[in-house]
């Protein structure tokens, strides 16, 4: 009973994912369909090479393109990431390919190009993200990126950044439009954010190690008065030689000035350091923010 039970929620997870997955691609095909193929503007990697190609053959060749240059990421892929990921790469490119070929009949979004830039990038971020988030991929560039990144030791980041300036360059001089180039790096830029903003959410986390001269007293506040469980960690100081503790502390970026607030009153010579953190996994379990807990009762266990 509770391996079927176990296959059911696993077969539930799969096709939750794939609802997803159509979501993203939807809005993704939507973006380039409605918003960026009709005013000449193109998407980084292999979306964005696939619509050069598609200005000089038609737009109707636009899904053959995509799935044409996306087979040998996907076989690299299958050979370097893990097979799942190719299965859920292949599902959103097949479902992104397939809404262009429906939406070739919608009419054009034809309008001010800050409105398509921001527009048109948000959606598309947001079409990306979600395909992102739940485990796909539209851009082969990032498989590369990751290959380049294990051997060489460049970010994903940067090697996703290097490959689309030379795709944006390509472009404007392809067609000897400089305009549209720069605008295309708008709208990749207006969809970064959004993708961004999409994996990691509206609640941001930030990690907080907090040095202080009485840090069992602020750790003891710290709990008491905002409900957030923390961690001691030994230190010892690289001039003084003394071994002192700090605290590590995971909170949303709404609360950050409270715990400020709260620390720099408990001892006014404290010392933080503060960091964006993108996910926080605890076991099986999601991280619940604190703030959805009962202030003044702090978690028994810490992060």
């Amino acid at each position: 009973m509770a391996g079927s039970h176990a296959s059911r929620k696993t077969l539930g997870q799969h096709l939750a994912s794939f609802f997803w997955l159509a979501t993203g691609a939807f809005l993704a095909a939507l973006s380039i369909k409605i918003f960026l193929v009709p005013n000449q503007l193109i998407d980084g990697g292999v979306v964005g090479v696939s619509l050069i190609l598609a200005r000089v053959y038609g737009d109707a060749y636009l899904p053959y393109f995509l799935m044409v240059l996306t087979l040998p990421f996907l076989y690299l892929a299958y050979t370097f990431i893990r097979r799942t990921f190719v299965i859920y790469m292949l599902a959103a490119v097949v479902l992104f390919a397939g809404f262009l070929i429906v939406l070739q009949s919608f009419p054009p979004f034809i309008s001010d190009p800050l409105e398509i830039i921001v527009f048109g990038g948000a959606i598309l971020g947001i079409g990306c993200g979600l395909i992102i988030r739940h485990g796909g991929c539209l851009d082969g560039t990032e498989i590369l990126a990751i290959i380049i990144n294990r051997k060489k030791g460049f970010t994903v980041g940067q090697v996703v950044l290097f490959i689309n300036v030379f795709i944006f360059a390509a472009y404007g001089w392809i067609f000897q439009d400089w305009h549209i180039a720069l605008r295309s790096l708008m709208t990749y830029i207006v969809a970064f954010k959004m993708i961004d903003l999409v994996i990691v959410g509206l609640d941001e986390l930030k990690s907080v190690l907090i040095i202080s001269s009485k840090p069992k007293e602020l750790g003891s506040v710290i709990m008491s008065e905002m409900g957030v469980g923390l961690t001691f960690m030994h230190g010892k100081g690289g001039f003084s030689g003394d071994t002192r503790e700090i605290l590590f502390v995971i909170i949303e970026r709404l609360d950050l000035s409270e715990l400020k607030e709260i620390v720099l009153k408990e001892d006014p010579s404290a010392f933080m350091a503060i960091e964006d953190l993108h996910e926080v996994v605890y076991g099986k379990q999601a991280y619940v923010p604190y703030k959805k807990r009962q202030k003044g009762k702090p978690l028994k266990r810490s992060h």
